[in-house]
């Protein structure tokens, strides 16, 4: 597999309906390109996946990605891919990156595949890379000249292959962003750290439970408090205004993930999962200044026609994921200017060193009195043995320190600066080590 030059490879850090309808686009899929048609040379030559070898009756084999990356990457330089970690069982994490090296350029991150039971959005991951390297239309082309696309196709490698929710050592990976004890969300960090994405996409499938939670098709943003106002709007907006009514438009049946609806009225019944926890990578890409989407795909089949023919129920849901893909790069590249203002905004925030950092609660569940440090410590000071146990961690989350006799002492003034009480206050619910808050400001 060619690896990536830093130079080109890797950018340095910014700073700065009917149901009908939907079976029917789910028998189409395979066809369509993501944003545009190819050229008739570019359709002839450009190779498949093997779920799309196959009809949709199988899913991408890892050695097919494999295969189908290593030419990708032989097209240019436009297309790199590179190795950033390595999983228990010694399978590769793979990091696609496509479009501008501009290090102002917009950048967007698609995280496929966390759960190694939920392979569409891997599928419409693999092929929406295919489809980018060999665009030859005019719109796709102006897309990559001032975008840049970063793609991790299979973020669970080990789970994928025994068909697992967890990876090799049973870590549910989309629990691990905080901690980062596994390669897998290791891996994860050092792209959020080193690249900076002002969009980040999380795709998953779901179970559905009918008839409150049963839609083709769930959508949510960044729902932790500490998100900054701009970033949570933008990353609203996406979730409602933009992917809800193009699945809708495909055909495809949407609501939010983890909110149980009445069919009658519409109306919420209550809410099951999606909460605010920083551990989940939705909520962590809000922690590091990213606008960000959560998609899930419906597993369960929708109609008899799908029960009788399980290939038309993978396309089904691949095509869901698709017109998510479709539908963030549009909003991406037409509200450019307001993502990268909103992202600047989050970040320089941390260094105004104001307002209140929240332990707990959601944009839609007021935190309890005790989880509202409502004048922060202007630090936290760590033992040396402290350190050494998260040094790691805190470098991964960009978290900067410095030494104060014979520990270190991790100020709050820097763009990390809601994240870092979540980190090391022992009242937080996933904190790494209960750091001494200093309040000698």
């Amino acid at each position: 597999m060619p690896i990536a030059p830093t130079a080109g490879g890797r950018r340095l850090p910014r700073r700065g309906r009917a149901r009908d309808l939907a079976l029917a686009v789910a028998t189409a899929a395979l066809t369509v390109p993501l944003l545009g048609v190819p050229s008739d040379a570019a359709r002839t030559t450009a190779p498949r996946t093997g779920f799309e070898l196959s009809g949709g009756a199988r899913w991408t084999r890892q050695s097919e990605e494999a295969s189908l990356l290593a030419a990708l990457a032989r097209r240019g330089d436009h297309v790199f891919v590179r190795r950033i970690g390595t999983t228990a069982r010694g399978r590769p994490l793979r990091l696609v990156r496509i479009g501008s090296t501009d290090p102002d350029a917009l950048t967007v991150l698609l995280v496929c595949g966390q759960h190694g039971d939920e392979p569409a959005a891997r599928e419409a991951c693999l092929s929406t890379v295919r489809d980018l390297a060999y665009a030859a239309d005019a719109r796709t082309r102006a897309l990559l000249a001032r975008t840049e696309i970063l793609v991790v196709p299979t973020a669970n490698p080990d789970g994928l292959a025994a068909g697992t929710r967890t990876n090799a050592d049973g870590v549910d990976v989309n629990r691990d962003h905080l901690a980062l004890r596994s390669p897998e969300a290791r891996a994860l960090a050092a792209v959020l750290r080193d690249h900076e994405p002002d969009v980040v996409a999380d795709l998953h499938e779901y179970a559905a439970t009918a008839p409150y939670y049963d839609k083709d098709l769930l959508v949510l943003w960044p729902r932790n408090p500490n998100t900054d106002p701009r970033l949570h709007d933008e990353a609203r907006a996406l979730a409602l205004d933009r992917v809800r009514p193009a699945a809708e438009k495909a055909g495809f049946g949407a609501g939010l993930y983890g909110v149980w609806t009445d069919p009658a009225t519409g109306r919420p019944v209550k809410r099951t999962a999606g909460d605010g926890q920083e551990r989940i990578l939705r909520n962590i890409a809000g922690l590091t200044h990213a606008v960000g989407l959560l998609a899930e795909s419906r597993t369960d089949a929708l109609s008899a026609e799908e029960r009788a023919d399980p290939a038309l129920n993978a396309r089904r849901r691949v095509t869901s994921q698709l017109v998510v893909l479709r539908a963030l790069f549009r909003y991406a590249d037409e509200r450019r200017a307001g993502i990268a203002a909103a992202t600047a905004a989050s970040r320089a925030a941390g260094a105004e060193d104001r307002g209140p950092v929240f332990l707990g609660g959601s944009d839609d569940e007021p935190a309890a009195p005790d989880d509202i440090l409502t004048d922060p410590p202007c630090g936290y000071r760590l033992t040396a043995e402290q350190f050494a146990g998260v040094r790691d961690e805190l470098a991964l989350h960009a978290v900067t320190s410095r030494p104060v006799g014979d520990g270190v002492y991790v100020p709050l003034r820097q763009p990390a600066r809601k994240l870092i009480p979540l980190l090391l206050d022992g009242r937080a619910a996933y904190h790494l080590t209960n750091g001494q808050p200093d309040t000698a400001c």
